[in-house]
């Protein structure tokens, strides 16, 4: 069964309906069960909104953050999808004394503001839009065809790892590369969103259900 998780931050039926046109046959199932997530043998954290309030739903000490820790620490496929991947790391710039799960040493921090695109535009924050991803190494989840490799994102932090090499992609903001993927044994998450990303979300999320990992 792959578990959604349920913490109260929307996006959820989305998830659901793409991971089910996936053609998989592995039961897609929404839930804020504790015990269900222990028990996934796939978990998919989506989210949008704050991340004081994604900490206080899924953070060190509450049930479901919890669950999610010893679903990763027992080797099961995971994937984030937006504050799910920024809720693995030990605390965000947006809300400064709400801890994440710590998965992951670093902190996400904010985009900067005045950066410019190729065309010498300003680039607004927060991030709306498609972005074409790089995928720094090769991935069984996050590699697709290179001319389907464009997401969409909506977000105005990302995540900055103690360890770089954690990142496993990047897009390009302005002249900066921000964090679009990180990846590391069986966890695997995201900065933009599949599920809105058309072709290439549904072969990311395609090959996330038939990981091995």
């Amino acid at each position: 069964m792959i578990a959604v998780v349920d913490a109260g931050l929307g996006n959820l039926r989305s998830v659901a309906k793409a991971l089910e046109a996936t053609g998989t046959l592995q039961p897609v199932r929404i839930t804020s069960d504790p015990n269900v997530v222990r028990d996934a043998a796939r978990v998919v954290v989506p989210g949008q909104g704050a991340f004081g309030d994604c900490a206080s739903a899924l953070g060190p000490e509450a049930p479901l953050g919890r669950a999610i820790v010893e679903h990763i620490r027992g080797g099961k496929p995971y994937l984030g999808i937006c504050l799910g991947l920024q809720v693995l790391f030990e605390e965000s710039e947006e809300a400064p004394g709400h801890p994440g799960l710590g998965v992951f040493r670093g902190r996400v921090k904010r985009l900067p503001a005045g950066l410019r695109d190729e065309n010498d535009r300003r680039l607004k924050v927060p991030h709306i839009g498609w972005a074409r991803v790089a995928v720094r190494a090769t991935h069984p989840v996050l590699d697709v065809p290179s001319e389907d490799n464009w997401f969409y994102f909506v977000h105005s932090f990302h995540a900055q790892p103690l360890d770089e090499s954690l990142i496993a992609a990047v897009a390009a903001f302005g002249s900066m590369p921000l964090t679009a993927a990180i990846a590391r044994e069986n966890v695997v998450a995201v900065q933009y969103h599949p599920e809105k990303s058309q072709a290439a979300g549904l072969e990311l999320l395609r090959q996330f259900v038939g990981w091995k990992c």
